[in-house]
């Protein structure tokens, strides 16, 4: 009898086929039958053997071939020569699953953007973006030698003249490192995702969106103005809630890309207001000026408020406490996305701007005793709970959040030798968990789990990944000679520099280090070396070159960098220093520097990572057991989350209740308390007037005034649709005594049409009766009509910038042949405005008119 093939195990988001198949199964299994109804299975008893089929479309077993293979596959009993139609049936199911879209927002953008092949890994069209990576990444380098001689090469197009406001990109020495990084590590990953998906029919809408965050990334890092920062900031946080979300059918997927776009698009907010009220205080946009004005912000009274906002933006893109939570999580996110949003890009868009703007907001109290201790503890917790796990890619996530946690105390020390450090350890941190992330994901396409314990014994099996994982985690763990080492000396030196809280400083990284060890430990060893608990027939062997390149080579470029660090420190460190600290590096890297408290320091963080590795197990259980009492930020995010559904819903009830006269109150408030705002804000000015001797000005406010307290106070629609009428003929008499005859006649015009038509609508209206006088809507009224009251007193006031007037009244008769320029402003210079409240109106009516006929059609 022919044996019925076994599901893959570890179908998670990184596989081409989904959950859906597996369910299927166990529900054959336990003898039930699906019943097709709108595109879900519910199970029924049936025979023990048959097969439980899930469809993506609605009444699928109308079909006659579907509704043939349920005869052969589903309501027969199973058999030897069914075996493998079952699997092909099997199959088949897998790929309409995985391609199912849930509804979700993630799930519709992404088939949207989708590129449909008929083979996905068929043509060499799943290469370019790599190429075209690399090539970015060549374009960037030939900047090296100009940018480390002091060049900086920059390019301005104009957005926004009259606000300053510009397309401005500078490629100085961080921008530069950013770049390469983006560009080298993007190529490496477009190849890696090239191959890893490369049967899954949703390869093309992955690299598109990659892509789209690559370029979104690179123009964050080289803009110089802060509204194009800000533009491409929010292209990060979009394009990364589609990447997090790509498996969309997934509610884990979906949960954890709506959580990351929350979090730092909240930051985002935050920190566009702090880059505004900046522009407003320098009078420009562009960054580079901004750092050049570092004491005015220093001095302000304002640079609290502009440092919290500008650091909720950092905090929440860089994952740090307390909105370190959603990094994790968005460990749901394939493996290519995963090695290159949190490893060299996304997650460090927040360190990276803090080094932009420590020359405008560094150095202060606030500054330091913010981002050190913020830093060190989120160093701390994120190596503790790295330990906790037994996920290899959860766990990379954790140690992620203490390399930016590092990044962020360095730059909080706020001294050259600090700088030297931090820009040396962004890039030892980026070249060791690119690869260590995209190894993990070898370990798990070919052993089918991420769980060290699962996955024991793959060193014979898979020798080529060992070595690579080896030796980026010996960079991890700061081993010599290797990148790491040196970057964990030059952490050491600035900590003996800190001008306050050096033992802390130095106390915190030797924590944090130390644990990295033994994390680096269970990334190397565990999976490797470990007794297997599978047959040897059964493991696993090396991938392709496709998936083997990027890591091996970001592996080797970890050796590279520490046996020859003088190169990357003329060509990159330095640059990169002086960017942030505006002068010269102090301190040259090498790989020895003599016997010192760095080396010292880092031998006993060898031993005490030794230590932590061999009582991993003890550790973890203990870590275990203090985990339900352990206060987690996580929890504050979902009580968030309820706060705000509550508060929507008592603002709706207030706002949103169907009541006319409600939404109106709440109109006029709102715009009230705005006018009265501006007021304030603004410094208006009362003008100097006097009283008119003229008869005319005083007959006509007379009957204006009068017609409009008739207009509030009559009870006649009749009189009241008079005094309107009146209220109308006084302004346009205004108008005529003005000499704006045409305005006037446009005015006695509309006035005429407003009266017939309110008295052809008011004549079929019910009778009213007496109004009862309401206090409220009396404040109402007393805070809009006293606002804007004053509001035209102060434009009296106010000398008025006559350059458009001026403009049309010297370009109307050469420009537009009209001497009436009213006439020629409305047709000819602002035509297109003319024709789309034409079109409105036009709109308007047409809707009213269907909306009158559907109701009579109801009456009826």
């Amino acid at each position: 009898m022919d044996r019925e093939p076994e599901p893959r195990k570890g179908g998670g988001p990184d596989t081409p086929w989904g959950t859906a198949s597996a369910k299927a199964t166990r529900s054959a299994r336990a003898g039930r039958r699906p019943h097709f109804v709108a595109g879900r299975s519910r199970t029924k008893e049936t025979a023990p053997n048959a097969i439980a089929l899930r469809f993506p479309i609605a009444r699928v077993d109308s079909h006659p071939q579907v509704r043939h293979k349920k005869q052969e596959g589903l309501r027969q009993p199973a058999c030897r020569g069914t075996s493998r139609a079952r699997a092909r049936a099997r199959a088949r199911a897998r790929r309409d699953s995985a391609a199912t879209c849930s509804g979700s927002g993630v799930g519709a953008l992404a088939e949207g953007i989708s590129v449909t092949t008929t083979q996905a890994g068929a043509g060499p069209w799943r290469l370019i973006p790599a190429a075209a990576a690399a090539a970015a990444t060549l374009w960037f380098a030939g900047f090296v030698g100009p940018v480390s001689h002091g060049e900086i090469p920059e390019y301005v197009l104009p957005w926004v003249p009259m606000l300053g406001i510009d397309f401005a990109f500078r490629l100085d020495g961080l921008s530069l490192a950013f770049a390469l990084l983006i560009c080298g590590i993007g190529a490496l990953v477009f190849l890696y995702a090239a191959t890893y998906f490369r049967s899954d029919r949703r390869l093309g809408s992955l690299l598109l969106t990659l892509i789209a965050f690559a370029i979104s990334m690179l123009g964050l890092t080289v803009a110089d103005d802060a509204v194009t920062l800000f533009v491409f900031w929010e292209g990060t946080t979009v394009t990364s809630w589609l990447l997090v979300g790509f498996d969309h059918e997934r509610e884990k997927s979906r949960a954890a890309a709506l959580q990351a776009l929350l979090v730092t698009g909240m930051g985002g907010l935050a920190l566009l207001a702090g880059l505004l009220i900046m522009g407003g205080m320098a009078g420009t946009y562009r960054l580079s000026e901004m750092n050049a004005m570092g004491e005015m912000f220093r001095a302000s009274g304002l640079y609290p408020l502009i440092f919290v906002l500008v650091m909720l933006g950092c905090f929440t893109k860089s994952a740090q406490w307390p909105f370190q939570f959603w990094l994790p999580g968005a460990m749901a996110a394939p493996t290519p996305v995963s090695a290159y949003l949190h490893s060299a890009t996304m997650v460090k868009a927040g360190v990276y701007l803090m080094a932009r703007l420590t020359p405008a907001l560094g150095g202060t109290d606030l500054w330091i005793w913010t981002l050190v201790p913020v830093g060190a503890f989120t160093m701390i917790l994120a190596s503790v709970w790295a330990m906790r796990q037994t996920d290899l890619k959860l766990m990379l996530a954790f140690t992620t959040i203490m390399g930016l946690s590092v990044i962020t105390m360095l730059l909080g020390v706020s001294t050259p030798e600090a700088a030297v450090a931090a820009m040396t350890f962004l890039l030892v941190h980026a070249f060791y968990k690119a690869g260590l992330f995209l190894s993990v994901g070898m370990i798990e396409k070919g052993a089918g789990s991420r769980q060290y314990p699962e996955v024991a014994g793959l060193a014979a099996a898979m020798p080529l990944t060992t070595t690579v994982i080896a030796l980026a985690a010996l960079s991890m763990a700061g081993a010599p000679p290797f990148f790491g080492f040196i970057g964990k000396e030059v952490i050491y030196e600035a900590a003996g520099h800190a001008p306050v809280l050096p033992l802390f400083v130095a106390g915190a990284a030797l924590v944090a280090n130390a644990l990295m060890i033994g994390c680096a430990g269970m990334v190397a060893i565990r999976p490797f070396f470990f007794r297997p608990r599978r047959s040897p027939r059964d493991m696993p062997a090396d991938p392709g070159w496709g998936l083997w390149l990027g890591p091996a080579i970001l592996a080797a470029l970890g050796l590279f960098c520490g046996l020859f660090p003088g190169t990357v420190d003329h060509a990159l460190v330095a640059p990169m220093v002086h960017a942030v600290t505006g002068a010269e590096s102090p301190a040259h890297l090498a790989l020895w520097h003599g016997i010192g408290a760095p080396l010292i320091l880092s031998l006993v963080t060898f031993a005490l990572g030794g230590c932590l590795y061999l009582l991993l197990d003890p550790i973890r259980d203990r870590l275990a057991a203090a985990e339900p009492s352990l206060p987690r930020t996580e929890a504050w995010y979902d009580a968030a989350l309820v706060g705000i559904a509550v508060i929507a819903g008592a603002l709706t009830g207030a706002l949103q209740n169907g009541r006319m006269t409600s939404y109106l109150r709440w109109t006029f408030l709102t715009l009230g308390a705005l006018i009265w705002l501006a007021l304030f804000v603004g410094h208006g000015t009362w003008p100097a007037f006097t009283l008119s001797r003229e008869i005319m000005d005083w007959a006509i406010f007379v009957i204006i005034a009068v017609s409009i307290v008739m207009v509030l106070r009559t009870h006649s629609r009749l009189t009241a649709i008079t005094a309107l009428g009146g209220v109308g003929s006084g302004i346009a008499i205004i108008f005529v005594l003005y000499g704006a005859i045409d305005v006037a006649m446009t005015q006695l015009f509309v006035e005429i049409l407003v009266v017939i038509f309110l008295a052809i609508a008011m004549v079929r209206l019910p009778p009213t009766g007496a109004m009862p006088f309401k206090v409220g809507n009396a404040l109402v009224a007393a805070v809009l009509g006293l606002g804007v009251f004053v509001v035209q007193l102060s434009v009296l006031g106010t000398d008025l910038d006559l350059f458009m007037t001026v403009f049309f009244e010297q370009s109307s008769v050469p420009s537009a042949l009209g001497h009436n320029i009213v006439n020629v402003i409305l047709v000819d210079f602002r035509g297109f405005d003319t024709m789309g409240e034409i079109s409105v109106v036009v709109i308007a009516g047409v809707a009213s008119i269907a909306a009158l006929r559907a109701g009579r059609r109801t009456l009826r």
